[in-house]
């Protein structure tokens, strides 16, 4: 089960040695300028950066029904992307020793 704002702001609020109330306002202002920042891509060091990409306008064919090969336009639209960063990718994934075992590069240069 994810944790809650709450859980997660009385976390960070001990791990730093810090009130509950100043972790709870930290959280708000990052997730403030997180929103405002999204336009200009905004990074969160060691977690991944939040970006809004806009796609264009295009042409599509219905794939089935009864206007199956019809051609239709979707509209343009802007999206949220988040890419996470390579460091928290390996953290999590454990990602650094899995591409180590996995590339066999040790076993085939000594044959």
């Amino acid at each position: 089960m994810p944790m809650t704002k709450s859980e997660v702001s009385r976390h960070l609020a001990d791990k730093v040695g810090i009130t509950k109330k100043q972790s709870d306002a930290y959280l708000e202002a990052l997730a403030e300028l997180a929103y405002a920042e999204a336009k200009n891509t905004f990074a969160i060091p060691g977690i991944g950066k939040l970006s809004l990409k806009e796609s264009p306008a295009r042409e599509s064919t219905m794939p089935f029904g009864p206007r199956k090969g019809e051609k239709y336009m979707v509209p343009a639209k802007k999206k949220v992307k988040f890419a996470v960063a390579k460091a928290a990718k390996d953290a999590i994934t454990g990602g650094k020793k899995s591409s180590g075992d996995s590339g066999g590069g040790d076993s085939g240069d000594s044959n």
